[in-house]
């Protein structure tokens, strides 16, 4: 049996649009110019205070890290109410039930969040299990994705029990690393062209990520 690991923002989520957004707010606190999505795409990276060094081309001091991902979480949770799942998510989930697979988020918002709002979108009947952060901002994709692998308790990670479907380069990065599958949704979160220099699979639906 297959189980698909979902990524959620700029995935199931289709929130680009708010997190541009947000950042701007923290890139006022600096007093930087805003970006737009290709700014975006331009620099996205993680750890996410690497993103921020990109903009800014300087190095970040403690304190300003920490105001500016305030500042970050601030505008994106005013903003939540103007994004809603992407569109073909619900059929993306109901296929892999059909198909009597099993399902999970793996996501880097913080989990204390994340779950809630999974269960108020009705996202949470569909999964087994849904992991947000539990420790810090900086933490990297693939420490995340090992914890998941593990709490999940399936030992085999080839092509017929797992699929890891992302939007972003550290999707991909994990996934690899963890020695499981991948197929990177072309969302917006990056430019195409990085997509495919990533070696796995890039589609353009989520439904079409089930075949790939």
């Amino acid at each position: 049996m297959r189980h698909v690991i979902w990524d959620w923002n700029g995935t199931l989520f289709d929130d680009l649009h708010i997190v541009v957004e947000s950042v701007n707010a923290s890139l006022a606190e600096l007093g930087a110019p805003p970006i737009d999505a290709d700014g975006y795409r331009d620099h996205y990276t993680r750890p996410v205070h690497l993103f921020y060094e990109r903009l800014l081309n300087r190095e970040l001091i403690a304190d300003e890290w920490k105001r500016i991902d305030a500042t970050f979480h601030d505008s994106y949770r005013e903003a939540l109410p103007r994004a809603d799942l992407a569109l073909d998510a619900l059929d993306a989930l109901n296929t892999v039930v059909e198909r009597g697979w099993r399902q999970s988020i793996l996501s880097m918002w913080w989990h204390e969040e994340l779950v809630p709002f999974v269960e108020e979108r009705g996202v949470d009947r569909f999964m087994q299990r849904v992991d947000g952060n539990r420790h810090d901002a900086g933490e990297t994709k693939q420490i995340h994705l090992e914890r998941h692998l593990e709490a999940l308790g399936i030992t085999e990670r080839g092509a017929d029990a797992f699929l890891v479907v992302g939007d972003a380069l550290d999707d991909a990065q994990a996934a690899i690393a963890a020695g499981v599958p991948c197929v990177l949704y072309d969302s917006g979160s990056h430019h195409r062209a990085e997509l495919e220099a990533a070696g796995v699979p890039v589609v353009e639906s989520l439904r079409t990520a089930l075949d790939a």
